[in-house]
């Protein structure tokens, strides 16, 4: 079991971690799937993260499989039991273009089709899965604004977005009195990325490109790649780097991340942990609101990534770790 903290400006009382179902529908069977659900809840898990445009990328696979697979295992859980976050105006990735899909009435379509499939009233938490810095932030927020006060979501965030964006937008949403984004979704993880492979494989911002200033203003940090992709303890398996996959070696397997081995490997000791356990501790350890989406291909996994969230690393381990 672990613990639980609440996003600030909201009433959303969440879970340590956060379970990312990206591969529910293609690679994660609905059985499977099914398993892993159950094994967070039962760990005391109850945040829950999809996105609309989850498995399109496959394309055999039914449109948001994700959403789909994720209403059919929440049927007959109580509403009030988990906090569900979602997100809309991504890339259409059947269509291939590459088009950016960020207007009112792509986010109108995209939200009632995944209150469809997810087979709920609201969305607890409904994320901008995309920027078009193009068009003003005023449509967009008027439009999510207008979602929440019709009942469709609760509160809204951003991923992918730009800290100048999001500025932009947080000071239009205060000229209303409004909150604005209550939450940010950036990449982020112990293991530093090389920025031009990101601008292949992971097209959007990195935590520590100016986003801590917004994260010390209050704004919750929800990253994804938090446990950096399993490169930590590939690299102190001592694992032949062709057997890392090529966008996990472009984007992490460089000089600044082999430096940082020695040290976990004796923070992992002294916590009689794996280093696995201690790169997600350094998300879930950070002094500033935190919540890392995991992902898991197993139940075994998912359980090592859970009792990881209970090991809290003191400010030295956290500066050792960053410093290394």
């Amino acid at each position: 079991m672990f613990g639980k903290l609440t996003l600030n400006n909201t009433g959303l009382s969440v879970s340590q971690l956060c379970l990312g179902t990206n591969m529910f529908g293609t690679a994660h069977p609905v059985e499977k799937a099914r398993e892993i659900l159950d094994a967070f809840f039962a760990g005391g898990g109850n945040f829950i993260d999809t996105a609309h445009s989850y498995g399109d990328w496959i394309p055999d696979a039914p449109n948001a499989a994700s959403e789909r697979v994720l209403g059919e295992l929440l049927k007959g859980r109580p509403r009030d039991s988990y906090v569900l976050a979602t997100k809309g105006c991504e890339f259409d990735y059947r269509q291939g273009d590459w088009a950016l899909r960020v207007t009112p009435a792509h986010l109108e379509a995209d939200l009632g089709q995944s209150l469809e499939f997810l087979g709920v009233g609201s969305i607890d938490l409904y994320w901008l899965h995309r920027d078009d810095p193009a068009r003003p932030v005023k449509d967009i927020v008027d439009a999510l604004i207008g979602h929440q006060q019709a009942g469709r979501i609760r509160h809204f965030g951003c991923s992918n977005w730009t800290v100048e964006r999001i500025r932009e937008a947080q000071a239009y949403a205060g000229s209303l009195g409004h909150a604005g984004f209550v939450a940010c979704q950036p990449m982020w993880g112990l293991a530093e990325p090389d920025r031009n492979a990101m601008a292949q494989y992971a097209p959007g911002g990195y935590y520590e490109d100016g986003y801590r200033v917004l994260h010390a203003d209050g704004m919750t940090m929800i990253p994804y790649s938090g446990q950096s992709r399993g490169i930590f303890s590939k690299l102190a398996a001592g694992v032949d780097k062709a057997s890392i996959a090529p966008d996990v070696a472009a984007l992490y397997d460089h000089r600044d991340n082999h430096r940082k081995v020695e040290a976990l490997k004796a923070i992992a000791a002294q916590h009689n942990a794996s280093v696995a356990a201690i790169v997600l501790a350094y998300m879930t350890s950070q002094p500033l609101p935190t919540v890392p989406i995991i992902g898991c291909s197993s139940v075994a996994q998912l359980q090592e990534s859970m009792a990881a969230a209970a090991i809290r690393l003191d400010a030295d381990e956290l500066r050792r770790l960053k410093e290394a």
